[in-house]
C-alpha cells in the first residue's frame, strides 16, 4: 500500500514539476481567458440599454458580469484540453502497452496529470485571477456566506472530477473506433451551449408549447438536470446565491451522482476495451 502511493506521489510530483516549465503561458492565457468577457459586457449594457429594464431573467446587469467571471473559474476547473484525443492517440498507436506492462492505471495516471496542471494552472493564475476580480469588484453584490463559499469549492472540485472522467470516457472510445475527433466536437459543442458557457441555464423557457401530437417540454428542468450544468453554470449559480437554499443540497448530491456514473463507465469502458484491444501499434 505505502509502495503504491509513493508511486502516485512521484507521478504527481514530476507532473508538476513538468507544467511549471510552462509557467508564463499560463499566466499569459490567463488574461486571455478573460478577453471574451469584455464581448459579454458590452453586449449585454446594449441588451439592457435597448430593452430598458434592470433585471432580465432575474439577472440585473451587474449579475451576468459576475456571473461570466465566476463561469471562467469553473470553465478552467471543469475544462480537458486535449484529454480525449490523447487518450485515442495512444490507444491508436498502441503506446497504450505501457500501463499493461507496468503497474501504473492509466485512467489514475492522466488524472494526476491533470491533478497537477490545474494546481501549476492556478497556482500561476492566482495574481491576475486577483487582479481581474479586484478590478470588477463592484459587479458583485458582496462577500458570499461561509456555507456558500464551502458549497462553491465543494461544485469546482466536482465539476473538475466530472470534466476528468466525462471526457476520459469519450477518449476511451478509441479502443472501438479509430478516430475520435468527431465525437469529441459533437461532445464540445453540446458542452458549449448546454454548461451554461455561453448563457445561464435559468434563462431557458421552463416549459415549450405544445404542437399538435408534441407535447409541452420541460426545457429548463431537462438542461439543468444533464452533467453539462454541473461544468459551469451551477458553481457560479451557487455563489450568486441564483440555487435556493433548499435545492442546494440536491443540487449537490447529483452532482456526485452524476461523477460516479462516470467513473464506473470510464472503468467499464477500459476493462471491456482491453478486451477488444489488439495488441497492435508502436
Amino acid at each position: 500500500m505505502y509502495a503504491r502511493l509513493s508511486t502516485w506521489w512521484t507521478i504527481l510530483s514530476i507532473s508538476l514539476q513538468e507544467r511549471f516549465v510552462y509557467r508564463g503561458d499560463f499566466a499569459l492565457g490567463t488574461l486571455m481567458r478573460f478577453l471574451p468577457i469584455v464581448t459579454q459586457i458590452f453586449l449585454w449594457s446594449a441588451v439592457f440599454a435597448a430593452v430598458d429594464q434592470k433585471r432580465i431573467v432575474g439577472y440585473s446587469y451587474e449579475d451576468f458580469v459576475a456571473y461570466y467571471l465566476l463561469t471562467m473559474i469553473s470553465r478552467a476547473f471543469s475544462s480537458m484540453p486535449g484529454l480525449a484525443s490523447q487518450m485515442g492517440n495512444q490507444i491508436r498507436s498502441g503506446d497504450i502497452k505501457k500501463y499493461l506492462t507496468q503497474p501504473v492505471d492509466m485512467i489514475g495516471f492522466f488524472l494526476l496529470g491533470r491533478v497537477a496542471h490545474k494546481l501549476a494552472y492556478y497556482i500561476v493564475a492566482i495574481a491576475p485571477f486577483a487582479l481581474v476580480f479586484f478590478l470588477c469588484r463592484q459587479y458583485f453584490p458582496g462577500w458570499p456566506s461561509p456555507s456558500l463559499l464551502t458549497a462553491f469549492g465543494v461544485s469546482l472540485v466536482l465539476s473538475f472530477l466530472l470534466g476528468y472522467f466525462l471526457e476520459a470516457c469519450m477518449g476511451l472510445v478509441g479502443f472501438w473506433f479509430l478516430e475520435v475527433s468527431s465525437l469529441l466536437f459533437v461532445y464540445m459543442l453540446l458542452s458549449f451551449f448546454l454548461s451554461g458557457h455561453m448563457f445561464p441555464l435559468d434563462m431557458l423557457p421552463g416549459w415549450t408549447k405544445s404542437w399538435g401530437l408534441l407535447p409541452a417540454i420541460p426545457v429548463q428542468g431537462i438542461v439543468e438536470s444533464l452533467p453539462f450544468a454541473y461544468l459551469a453554470y451551477y458553481p457560479p449559480a451557487i455563489l450568486l446565491g441564483k440555487v435556493p437554499s433548499w435545492e442546494l443540497p440536491y443540487v449537490l448530491a447529483t452532482q456526485v451522482l452524476w461523477v460516479a456514473f462516470f467513473v464506473l463507465l470510464s472503468r467499464l469502458l477500459y476493462l471491456r476495451g482491453l478486451r477488444h484491444y489488439g495488441g497492435y501499434g508502436g
